[in-house]
């Protein structure tokens, strides 16, 4: 589809949530107008229209805090957009990660997991010594114990997977997962470090699977 297909309101805006490309949080909800989709796509930058001001607003233009476009979607009525981003800092002028930060209600049987989520858990138990916590335990401890226990449950995945055991190899896989992760934050790597990472394997193996397809 093209920008002359979105229906903008009667002042000319369209509403676009924006969301975290990486972890799926939603990060903001901004207006634009139709030259501020345009600025945005040329940039690769969200670029907004701020309905109090009045006036085009390039994100990050005076903090620093730029949010990169990965992609633009619009819904089935074509009168809102998901903008997907990689954000170099925070979205909401209070200095938050999202400006989403308040709850309003919370379903006491069904409870919200993410890999951020879980990051930010070991975190606090890393920066908190928990009392009685195996995380805290593990920093304690320090790297060789950390490694360790990577070392150990790589070989119980193996073991699993081996026996071709579905059940036991994904729970030998999340145990690995949750002590590579505690390495992780033993090492100073944060979750975005891999996915630029594999993202920039994803981009050569693209280009390796063309080549061979030209020969």
């Amino acid at each position: 589809m093209n920008i002359n297909e979105l229906k903008f309101d009667q002042n000319g805006l369209i509403p676009a949530i924006v969301v975290d490309a990486v972890s799926k949080q939603v990060l903001t909800l901004a207006y634009m107008n139709k030259e501020s989709l345009q600025i945005s796509m040329e940039k690769g930058l969200t670029c907004f229209w701020s309905r109090s001001r009045q006036e085009l607003w390039l994100k990050g233009e005076t903090s620093g805090n730029y949010q990169h476009i990965v992609s633009i979607e619009a819904d089935c009525d074509n009168d809102a957009l998901v903008i997907k981003v990689e954000p170099e800092g925070p979205a909401c002028h209070l200095g938050t990660k999202s400006c989403f930060t308040k709850t309003l209600w919370q379903s006491e049987e069904l409870h919200e997991f993410s890999l951020e989520g879980l990051m930010e858990l070991l975190r606090g138990r890393k920066e908190e010594k928990k009392e009685g916590s195996y995380t805290t335990y593990l920093f304690e401890k320090g790297l060789d114990k950390i490694l360790k226990k990577v070392g150990e449950e790589t070989t119980e995945v193996i073991i699993a997977a081996k026996a071709e055991d579905k059940k036991e190899t994904v729970y030998e896989i999340a145990d690995l997962a949750y002590h590579v992760m505690v390495l992780m934050l033993q090492a100073g790597i944060s979750l975005e470090d891999i996915h630029k990472e594999l993202a920039s394997r994803h981009v050569i193996d693209h280009k390796v699977k063309q080549e061979k397809m030209t020969k």
